[in-house]
């Protein structure tokens, strides 16, 4: 019987990895807390064109169906891309529950405008700047799970 022998080298990440130095955790985390301050009003600002642009969206009538639906879910996506790092999780889970939909909108024939416009105005409800208290926030949210999962489920 023949025996297989492996050397194993030791990978340049590894020892870099075990080299003493560098950032603890929390000093890491504490710099990037600093650093994404400076960023909070532009992203509050960005936010709300995306959800002025979703608003206008329904009277839209020009363009296809198509383009459109990817207009919105690209106007959804920069919400979550601006507000996650912010921790505005109310207005997440919002823009998910409209992507959710977008994401099995027919492309090939006239969409449904409504959802988008009651989920831009609920965006609106929960934007971090608006006054809205933390019940009416849950009822908001929940209320869009529903009309998501009865979409959802119709298009099953």
């Amino acid at each position: 019987m023949a025996v297989i022998t492996h050397v194993q080298r030791r990978s340049r990440l590894a020892a870099l990895i075990d080299r003493p130095g560098g950032l603890s955790v929390g000093t890491a985390l504490a710099r990037a807390r600093e650093n994404l301050a400076g960023l909070e009003d532009e992203a509050r600002a960005l936010i709300a064109a995306r959800i002025r642009e979703l608003t206008a969206m329904p009277a839209e009538t020009d363009g296809d169906e198509a383009q459109r639906i990817e207009r919105a879910y690209g106007a959804v996506a920069a919400i979550l891309d601006a507000a996650g790092p912010f921790g505005m999780d109310d207005l997440c889970q919002a823009a998910v529950s409209l992507c959710d939909l977008l994401d099995v909108a027919p492309r090939d024939q006239p969409y449904d405008w409504r959802i988008v416009a009651v989920h831009a105005q609920s965006m609106r409800l929960l934007a971090p700047d608006s006054d809205t208290d933390l019940d009416a926030r849950a009822i908001i949210l929940d209320n869009l799970r529903q009309v998501r999962d009865r979409r959802l489920k119709a298009q099953a």
